[in-house]
């Protein structure tokens, strides 16, 4: 598209809306569901030209950390083994189950809470700092309980972590997994 860049139109299973998406790395997608033309996808794109423009402008002036360092194999089992203790911990403490976690490397989320109460955490969260570290641990605890972003969820975090809304905007103002 002339006046934002290049613009990549996917289809998308899941998807029910056409969603616009820009990323920090500045990358435009566009998810289109399946029986949606992509014609209709591109011309709804064109209309929003103003709003993603806007969002090209606020991740250009960012300052946050770009997260993609790789660490050695010693170094990385001794956060993950940190890391295992500190989920272990904390579900202790609050009272919460879940039945294992793993860790990889994710590109557009911190953490993620399966339906069997399975935690995956994103493994470049060793890179920020241990109370950021605890708050993503904690958000995805709770999802043991409560599977959904609800207002009654934010509440039940903010209890949990005393301003959950204001945790995670620091996490997105200071850190970021696109590359």
């Amino acid at each position: 598209m002339p006046d934002v860049g290049d613009v990549l139109f996917t289809r998308s299973y899941r998807a029910k809306h056409i969603v616009i998406s820009v990323k920090p790395s500045l990358k435009i997608r566009v998810s289109v569901p399946a029986g949606v033309k992509f014609d209709k996808a591109h011309r709804i794109t064109e209309k929003r030209t103003d709003w993603i423009k806007k969002q090209l402008r606020k991740h250009s002036l960012s300052k946050a950390k770009n997260l993609f360092k790789e660490l050695d194999g010693n170094e990385l089992s001794v956060k993950i083994k940190y890391l295992q203790d500190r989920v272990a911990y904390l579900a202790n403490c609050y009272g919460f189950q879940y039945k294992k976690v793993s860790f990889r490397k994710m590109f557009t989320r911190w953490g993620s809470c399966s339906a069997k109460n399975n935690i995956s955490l994103n493994i470049l969260m060793t890179q920020i700092p241990e109370e950021l570290q605890d708050y993503i641990i904690l958000h995805e605890l709770l999802h043991t309980k409560i599977k959904n972003h609800s207002k009654g969820y934010w509440a039940e975090l903010d209890i949990l972590t005393g301003d959950a809304k204001g945790t995670q905007k620091i996490l997105k103002e200071n850190y970021t997994l696109y590359n």
